[in-house]
């Protein structure tokens, strides 16, 4: 059997989901008309693997693996490396400084706009998110040392 990209990427798939399905596990899920916290982590999850498998059965329709090019290497490497440095600095920087910080390097650094529009974009972004999970879901996010 040749090994051909949606191999991969299903596998890739149905394995991350698998982890976060176990990660989740202590969460509680809940009802359906109330759901715990574990509810939606789980539902993704299944999704997740759902969709991995079907990618992976239908695999044979994709290119074979060792075919890939790996030009876009460096792009996805900055886009995992700025999204990690966000994901450690939420609770410290806070929700509204650390998803800015965020959007303003995957705006500016990688797909290289202009600052000023990348800025404006990103902050007016965050905050809508922020008054949705605010005021709409009511869910705490933390604030950093300055007080958002």
């Amino acid at each position: 059997m040749k090994i051909r990209s949606d191999h991969v990427a299903g596998a890739t798939f149905v394995t991350f989901g698998v982890v976060i399905f176990a990660l989740s596990g202590d969460l509680p899920t809940g009802r359906l008309s109330m759901p715990g916290a574990g509810f939606l982590p789980k539902l993704v999850a299944t999704l997740t693997i759902v969709l991995g498998a079907a990618l992976f059965l239908r695999a044979r329709e994709s290119e074979p693996f060792s075919s890939l090019g790996w030009s876009d290497g460096k792009h996805a490497m900055l886009v995992m490396a700025i999204t990690a440095a966000a994901t450690a600095l939420y609770t410290w920087l806070g929700f509204i400084s650390s998803m800015v910080l965020m959007m303003l390097g995957l705006l500016v650094v990688i797909e290289r706009r202009n600052l000023l529009r990348a800025g404006v974009y990103s902050l007016c972004t965050v905050m809508v998110t922020y008054g949705v999970f605010i005021w709409v879901l009511k869910a705490p996010l933390p604030k950093g040392p300055l007080g958002f």
